[in-house]
């Protein structure tokens, strides 16, 4: 029987790049580009980097006086399904793996945050056109909306084949 994680290389060298990439970017952000709150342009004002804490989750989202916990809460909760469909996943399926990374990566560098800082998650991307914008965000947001996508499709893919394997589906390797 294939070991279900001959990926391993990926997804670790994916998931560190990830989390790398992002705590570089977010310290050099918090550096360069106090204060808060004020849009320094890379491209006009379609993209420009704004150096906001966000205490709550994606697109603002605040949870009042413990939202910090709640969400160090639900992202270990997160990571545990996560760590659970890594571990079906067969070496053959790539994609899923990259996936899978991508998350973890992303999940990890916004928890380190977290976990480092009542002040919130370190974000910095600002992209819009005149007053429209985007929420503020990061690399680990980029990375964990990329691979949710991915993950997405691999698992609707598998569904559709009829292929899917989740921890409860995986072939039991005793004999």
């Amino acid at each position: 029987m294939e070991s279900p994680r001959r990926n391993s290389a990926l997804f670790w060298g994916v998931m560190i790049t990830v989390v790398a990439l992002d705590l570089l970017t977010k310290l050099l952000a918090a550096n360069a580009l106090l204060p808060q709150h004020i849009p320094h342009e890379v491209l006009g004002s379609g993209i420009r980097l704004t150096l906001v804490h966000n205490p709550g989750a994606a697109f603002g989202l605040h949870l009042g006086e413990y939202s910090r916990w709640i969400f160090m809460a639900l992202t270990a909760g997160a990571l545990y399904i996560l760590a659970r469909l890594y571990q079906a996943t067969r070496a053959k399926e790539t994609l899923r793996t990259l996936a899978i990374a991508l998350v973890c990566g992303g999940a990890v560098g916004n928890l380190i945050d977290r976990v480092r800082s009542a002040a919130g998650v370190v974000d910095f991307i600002d992209v819009g056109v005149g007053d429209l914008r985007w929420p503020t965000f990061n690399v680990a947001d980029m990375a964990v909306s990329i691979g949710a996508f991915l993950l997405a499709w691999v698992l609707w893919g598998e569904e559709r084949a009829g292929t899917i394997v989740t921890p409860a589906t995986e072939p039991s390797t005793e004999r």
